[in-house]
């Protein structure tokens, strides 16, 4: 019992980091249909500009995550005016939009290598401060990470689900063309869109520095998890996504108690396939017409 309390608090802590950053991915998919391959390196940029807030500035975590919201934030405006708006006016297919997503990502991966250098680095958090009840350990870090997630992804949820721009995410999520004929502003809604998508990136880029460590592949190596954690829920669907990344980071914590840890991430995507059998969709997707 002990072991799978434990497990399941790591779980927690690397789940809510996947969970964060599959709502960005999803919303900016569910929107826009464009599959960001640069999403994980928005959420290293995001640790990055935390690190700088934090460590070189001296500044406290609360301001390191509002450094890193706005830092990550205004990358995706300046993505959207510079990039991808235009392209979308042009017309390009899903293909050209998806290289250059995946170019992006080298690009912005190779300038945080040349600003920051390939050191791992950490936060200014106690890595040694912890607590045990039960004969558990809880450190500070997962603490922090499981806290202030937990309230981010309340915050978003209600967001979704009570206001009148989530309410407009939602609807040009299902179908954007009646989103305009109803009056929605759909061009508002996608500048709302990508400060939502990059200040949780930035945040989650954050958590996962204060939870492991920080580098530039930090998000790279994240990426895969949250595709899968965006597939489980259900594509496009954020509620979806938030249950599919804490779903991952437990199952893949989990697995530690029969596997050794080099396999949870095997063993994360083999519970994946198998879900996806019986329900190809995802847990939250809907089942596409036929006909």
């Amino acid at each position: 019992m002990e072991e799978l309390l434990q497990t399941t608090i790591n779980g927690l802590a690397s789940g809510s980091i996947l969970a964060l950053g599959a709502i960005g991915l999803s919303l900016v998919y569910g929107i826009l249909k464009l599959v960001n391959f640069a999403h994980g390196d928005f959420m290293t940029l995001g640790g990055y500009a935390a690190f700088v807030v934090n460590v070189t500035l001296g500044l406290p975590l609360i301001a390191a995550a509002l450094g890193a919201i706005v830092v990550v934030a205004v990358l995706g405006l300046v993505l959207e005016w510079a990039i991808w708006r235009p392209m979308r006016n042009r017309g390009a297919g899903i293909m050209q939009l998806l290289l250059m997503t995946i170019g992006l990502a080298f690009v912005l991966r190779n300038l945080i290598l040349f600003v920051w250098g390939g050191e791992v680095r950490t936060l200014d958090v106690d890595q040694t401060q912890a607590w045990h009840p039960f004969g558990l350990t809880i450190s500070l870090n997962q603490v922090i990470v499981i806290t202030a997630a937990g309230v981010v992804l309340v915050a978003v949820g209600l967001l979704l689900k009570l206001t009148r721009l989530g309410k407009s995410m939602r609807a040009m999520s299902d179908n954007q063309d009646l989103a305009e004929v109803a009056g929605i502003n759909t061009g508002r809604v996608i500048t709302y869109t990508w400060i939502l998508s990059g200040s949780l990136a930035g945040l989650a880029g954050m958590f996962a520095a204060i939870n492991t460590t920080l580098s530039p592949n930090t998000g790279w190596f994240l990426l895969l998890p949250i595709f899968a954690a965006v597939v489980l829920g259900g594509i496009g669907n954020a509620y979806g996504a938030l249950v599919g990344g804490l779903a991952i980071g437990l199952v893949q914590e989990w697995s530690t108690m029969i596997f050794v840890p080099t396999y949870k991430e095997a063993v994360g995507f083999a519970v994946l396939i198998l879900i996806l059998l019986v329900r190809p969709q995802g847990i939250f997707g809907h089942r596409e017409r036929t006909a």
